[in-house]
Order: structure tokens, then sequence, then C-alpha cells
């Protein structure tokens, strides 16, 4: 990284602050207000998005996948994020600085661990400039659990950034961050191969593949075994009917129309859905 980009990520300051919060921690027990508290006792300024705290638990590919597509629609922020398996372990916590886009000129900021989580938003809001080992302590709790970061490190670093601390001052600048393995794709002739990236709770099953991989003639295909229409909205084939179409975030996905594609298919994530053409 070049002193440039260090410089440029180091003078981010997001005004009014704000501050995104995505976790695996649910809505029954008290981790999501304990991080709420401890960054309105640091940063009583920093306005608070929730994007979700129902990842499944220990899922970071889920979280990432929502991170990334969400990201681009908020305004420019600290995105702080936790799906944390890894905790009290020798995983790193991190900071990164992006580049920025056209609708985030100044770029924005991520907090988390080191597990692959951070970077697919990073790369949908302009890609690394600067990423940081957190190591500055006295950012931290007083006392950091060994099992709760996100409230002794992640909240109270997402906190002093937001409010315009120097993202050089929370640690050592470092090049080698952990990445997620890349989602299987595969072409072969008449057939793509994609993983299942995600299931939303309507059950339409978002695949790693993007539309521009099926020729646009290709309107009438098999989905498993199991024929389907390629649509443009949910409203173009009839009730129950499996459909292939884009989803909001650019990328193909099987749904049914007032149904669930992940029932009728029994698909999750990590899966590989075959569709012939």
């Amino acid at each position: 990284m070049n002193t440039q980009s260090r410089m440029a990520s180091d003078t981010i300051l997001m005004t009014p602050s704000t501050i995104s919060f995505t976790t695996d921690y649910g809505l029954s027990d008290g981790f999501v207000a304990a991080c709420h508290g401890t960054i309105a006792r640091l940063a009583p300024q920093a306005r608070i998005i929730d994007v979700t705290h129902l990842i499944p638990p220990g899922d970071i590919r889920r979280a990432a996948a929502v991170l990334a597509q969400t990201a681009p629609a908020l305004p420019p922020a600290v995105h702080l994020a936790v799906v944390d398996p890894g905790v009290g372990t020798s995983r790193r916590p991190i900071a990164i600085a992006t580049h920025g886009t056209a609708s985030h000129p100044g770029g924005s900021l991520l907090v988390g661990p080191d597990n692959g989580l951070l970077i697919p938003a990073a790369e949908s809001l302009g890609g690394i400039a600067t990423a940081v080992h957190l190591t500055n302590r006295e950012w931290f709790a007083a006392e950091v659990s060994a099992t709760f970061h996100g409230r002794d490190v992640f909240a109270p670093v997402a906190a002093r950034l937001s409010a315009g601390a120097s993202l050089l001052a929370a640690g050592e600048v470092i090049d080698d961050l952990v990445r997620l393995p890349h989602p299987f794709v595969e072409q072969t002739p008449r057939r793509l191969i994609a993983e299942v990236l995600t299931v939303d709770r309507f059950g339409n099953v978002q695949l790693a593949a993007t539309p521009d991989l099926l020729p646009s003639t290709a309107l009438a295909l098999t989905v498993e075994t199991v024929e389907a229409a390629r649509t443009n909205t949910f409203g173009d084939a009839p009730a129950g009917a499996l459909i292939l179409l884009t989803d909001s975030a650019g990328q193909l996905a099987v749904a049914v129309n007032g149904g669930s594609a992940a029932a009728l298919l029994s698909l999750t994530p990590g899966d590989r859905v075959t569709i012939a053409y």
C-alpha cells in the first residue's frame, strides 16, 4: 500500500457519523445492547444502523454477502461486523479503509475479525486502501473478555473511528488479510453449475453466478431436475412456478412465485446448483 493511499484513509471523517452493525448475536440476549452501550458512551453523536443480528451462528460467508450487498446502499460509515467463531484465538482484529466509489467518494471504514468477513464489503465500496491490525490496547475496553470482542474490542474501535480518530493510530498496517474461498462456479456446454451463496427468509436462493453467464436466449431451463422459466419478476410466472431471475444484488437467483425455492429443491448455502439450458 502506498503512502498516498494511507494518508487518504487516515483523513476519513464521517459527518454526521454513522456506524452500521452486523452480527450473529441474535435478539434474545443482551449482546447487541452491550455493544450499542459501548458506542453510546464513547461516541454519543454516532447514528447506528442495525443491518441484521440474525446471521446464522458462525456463518461468515452469509454475513459477508449480506454486508457486501447492503453497505453500498448505506451512507459512508464505519461498518462494524462481528461474526467471529475464532474469538479469543490468534485470529487478528482488524480495520479497513476503502478507496471509495462515486456514491461513497470519501471511502468508508470496516471493523471486525480477520476471517474474510469484511473483504467482500470492502471490495463493494471501492477496494481496500489500508488495512490495520488493531493492536492499540488503549482503544479497547479496560478489561477485554476472551469471548466478547464485539463489546470490548470492535465496538470501542468503531466508536473512536466514527468520532474522527486516526485509523493509523489504531494499530499496525498489514497487507496479508484472510480471504474466504471463492464460491464454486463452472460452465460446461449448455450447463452452469453454481454454489448457493445465501438463502433469504422468503426461500429465494442466491447463486454465486451472475446473469451474463447464461445466454440471453436461454429462457426455458432446468434447475436441478425441475423445469424453470427465466423471468424479470416473480409475477411473470404462475403461482408456484420455479423461476430464475436477477436479484437486487445483481446475482442469479432461483425462486418460486409465492413459495420457497430452498424448500422445493432442498437447498442450503454451500450446495451446488446445476442449471441446464
